[in-house]
């Protein structure tokens, strides 16, 4: 057994070394020092407006200036972006980015901890600013994430990000915005690595882990009561904000009923916000959801349905039928880290299915900043608010016409280089001839 042990930590070390021996990660951006104006382009608001032929001023990472297009400040570096697209940076909530690099090494996986109750476990401070997947991301136009953990019951609590920074101070934008739970459901899904599929089954501890989840809201109830306690109990602490409205509680649940019951017993221990993550099958929900002004953070539109008689297109469908049911949504590629680089074009598919294309572009961008509080420095481009800007030459949710081509993060010009880029062109130099 130390034989294995041994090569198998042997075997690790030489991955990781390999892996960072071709890591050639950037440099972070640096503060805006000119003014900068961007000019010509088609805006995209965020909120559902156009701004054909505009212009879009930042100073010091906050935009002074949108509208037609005008004079540039003298003294501005400008832009020209005549044919181009201009839009808020896309927000991915729900998703490890940062947490894990390579799954199959569980050095660099850092998303969940021992136990099934730990509100206490910050994301924020695992988050990894050198990660070669966030280049990746950002090329796509995604500049803000959510780092969330992952877990058992109450998995901890999320972070939003920036996609920018030397390290995780530099990069967050919102500390311990929220604590994620993941509810107790009637049935659990099992995979068997044998034949590499999923298996629904009863889940037959479902009343103790009822119990157990009870015991520790009544518990946070209890203590958030007491304004100065003489002790301080961590997991509580972490708690504190959801009886006040500063924290949302997220919680992840797929089942129409399983959606209702969470609500249920949020409400009924005093949490003021709550946001559902999953929700595929919140029609079922709808109602019930509009009435307690719950918005839902939906899993990807590349996916089949969650039952045999469901049409086969309600994934594409589900943003646009919730929507106008009056129901807050956003858009994820929730757990998928390096799959959230995708997050424009699920959101295309959603414009091919009933949805107008500026309202589609509202589930990653106003909508998602809206669910995770970020809304008044983020989401959409307007006066005030913050810099984070992506221009492409081609609509950003067209996959086929897609293609990033300057980012700002706060007025900071992002490097849009990455890994994968890096080897397309060294392949393209052996074999592209």
């Amino acid at each position: 057994m130390k034989i294995l042990h041994k090569l198998f930590t042997i075997t690790t070390l030489l991955a990781l070394f390999s892996t960072n021996s071709i890591a050639q990660n950037q440099a972070a951006g640096s503060p805006q020092k000119k003014i900068v104006t961007l000019t010509g382009g088609t805006i995209h608001v965020g909120n559902g407006q156009i701004i054909q032929n505009g212009s879009i001023t930042f100073d010091k990472g906050i935009i002074t200036y949108i509208g037609a297009k005008t004079t540039p400040p003298a003294d501005a570096e400008v832009i020209d972006v005549t044919g181009k697209h201009v839009y808020p940076g896309l927000i991915s909530p729900a998703n490890q980015l940062g947490l894990v690099e390579i799954e199959a090494v569980r050095a660099t996986d850092d998303q969940a901890e021992v136990g099934a109750i730990n509100p206490h476990v910050r994301a924020l401070i695992a988050y990894n600013t050198d990660s070669e997947l966030i280049p990746t991301v950002r090329g796509n136009g995604v500049l803000i994430t959510q780092a969330t953990p992952q877990g058992d019951i109450v998995a901890g609590m999320s972070s939003v990000m920036q996609l920018d920074g030397w390290n995780w101070e530099d990069a967050v934008l919102k500390a311990d915005d929220g604590v994620h739970l993941n509810w107790v459901g009637y049935f659990k899904r099992d995979f068997n690595f044998e034949t590499f599929t999923f298996a629904i089954k009863k889940n037959d501890k479902r009343d103790e882990l009822l119990r157990e989840l009870d015991k520790t809201f009544n518990d946070a109830t209890a203590y958030n009561q007491i304004k100065n306690p003489t002790v301080t109990n961590v997991k509580m602490e972490a708690m504190r904000g959801l009886f006040d409205g500063t924290k949302n509680l997220y919680i992840t649940a797929d089942y129409g009923k399983e959606i209702i019951e969470s609500i249920q017993f949020a409400k009924s221990k005093g949490v003021k916000k709550i946001v559902i993550i999953g929700g595929e099958e919140a029609m079922l929900a709808a109602d019930f959801l509009k009435e307690n002004n719950v918005p839902v953070i939906l899993n990807t539109t590349h996916r089949l349905p969650n039952r045999a008689d469901d049409d086969t297109d309600i994934a594409y469908k589900l943003p646009y039928l919730l929507s106008q049911k009056g129901v807050l949504v956003g858009l994820a590629y929730i757990g998928l880290n390096w799959r959230t680089r995708n997050l424009p074009f699920i959101a295309g598919n959603v414009a091919g299915h009933g949805m107008a294309k500026e309202d589609a572009l509202k589930l990653i961008t106003s909508n998602n900043a809206k669910i995770l509080g970020i809304d008044k420095m983020v989401g959409t481009l307007e006066n005030g608010k913050h810099a984070t800007i992506v221009v492409s030459k081609g609509d950003i949710l067209d996959m086929r016409t897609a293609k990033v081509e300057l980012a700002f993060i706060q007025g900071k010009k992002v490097d849009l280089d990455d890994k994968q880029k890096r080897l397309y062109r060294k392949y393209m130099e052996k074999y592209g001839k």
